[in-house]
């Protein structure tokens, strides 16, 4: 049986990133069932820096978002990462949502983040003559990023500290090895089973399966995950924003239909939430056309021109999620074996937005429990 320090389930950006941090100090494999890296969530997004409004502070999104932007913006400088530090405008259009802002902006210099400005309906227009909005409020360290080029360069780090990553390989089962550590069996025949010290499962949309997996593991610690299918509408030609353009949010934790910049300057609309009552296997990500009435009528509640005719379906994700329908987000869950009891494993469930944000960060973080 082949033997490895640690295996980090999931080449996503948060595993590529977590096996590059910790190739650094101990042997890696990484597995992951597709032939290509961060296939599912980590390229089906926004493709958006966050600057860390949005979440609770003292909250691991909060935290690992307002230091992992900085950490990815460096990254980025250092290797040659496409992106773009464009700003973002979030709007209100009327008394209601302008109280919105105001509980945004609070929330966000509670948890750090410092350099957000107010902009009245006239100034956010001579930036964005497009915009119809009362009042706005700018994010001038949100930004974009060209995500495939992330992962690419996240996986080549990775191995250049030593790490390998299994393409094509999937786990069907983790159980104690008789001789210490875990066991892990992949679908392979050349090698169906390895020890290993250490498993990080990072799999994403298939974290909870592959906890489940662990023979023994305490069920109680495996969350029930929901999964929020997103499609996303483009605009054909030029878009005529420089920034990204935000609704005040809904309820529910959703932060609404919006405009996304690509760094070419095409724009894309979205994600809308469509909960899955069902997830098995692969996802269907069809983009249905029918659904582009709804994103028109969202779309011009912050620019009335909207070209109906120039929207076209694009493309569509799911987020796995720790909350429902109607329910409050919740922050990422990453637990360890002083939470569960069970030695060498550390679990991450629902790590989404912002997830790619704060990909390095959790990286790092995840290194550290795994020296502990």
């Amino acid at each position: 049986m082949n033997e490895v320090d640690c295996i980090v389930i999931g080449a996503g950006v948060v595993g590529l990133s977590i096996a590059r941090a910790i190739a650094r100090d101990r042997e890696v494999v990484v597995i992951e069932r597709e032939r290509h890296a961060g296939m599912h969530t980590s390229s089906r997004n926004s493709e958006v820096i966050h600057a860390g409004i949005h979440y609770a502070p003292g909250s691991l999104k909060a935290r690992l978002c307002v230091l992992g932007k900085d950490l990815l913006y460096r990254y980025c400088e250092v290797h040659g990462i496409g992106y773009r530090r464009c700003g973002k405008l979030t709007v209100a259009a009327g008394a209601a949502e302008e109280g919105q802002l105001k509980h945004i902006e609070a929330n966000a210099r509670a948890s750090g983040v410092s350099d957000l400005q107010w902009l009245d309906g006239d100034a956010a227009r001579s930036l964005e003559p497009e915009l119809r909005c009362t009042l706005a409020l700018h994010s001038p360290s949100t930004g974009i990023i060209d995500s495939h080029a992330l992962l690419q360069c996240l996986q080549g780090d990775a191995e250049s500290y030593g790490a390998n990553v299994a393409f094509g390989t999937a786990v069907t089962g983790l159980r104690s090895a008789a001789q210490g550590g875990i066991e892990v069996c992949v679908d392979s025949q050349s090698s169906p089973s390895v020890r290993t010290r250490w498993i990080v499962n990072c799999a994403g949309l298939s974290a909870a399966a592959v906890a489940a997996s662990i023979a023994d593991f305490p069920r109680a610690h495996i969350p029930r995950m929901h999964y929020a299918k997103g499609s996303y509408f483009s605009l054909a030609g030029r878009s005529p924003f420089s920034r990204l353009i935000y609704p005040a949010p809904p309820a529910g934790g959703h932060l609404g239909v919006h405009l996304t910049l690509d760094l070419a300057g095409s724009a894309r609309f979205g994600p809308d939430t469509q909960w899955l009552k069902h997830f098995e296997g692969a996802p269907d990500y069809a983009v249905d056309a029918q659904g582009a009435p709804a994103f028109i009528e969202a779309i011009r509640r912050y620019w009335p021109n909207v070209p109906a005719a120039r929207l076209a379906p694009a493309y569509a994700g799911v987020r796995p999620k720790l909350s429902g329908p109607g329910e409050a987000a919740r922050d990422f869950l990453i637990s360890g074996p002083s939470d569960h009891g069970v030695p060498g494993v550390v679990n991450l469930f629902g790590i989404e937005s912002p997830g790619l944000t704060a990909c390095l960060a959790l990286g790092d973080l995840v290194a550290s429990m795994i020296q502990a």
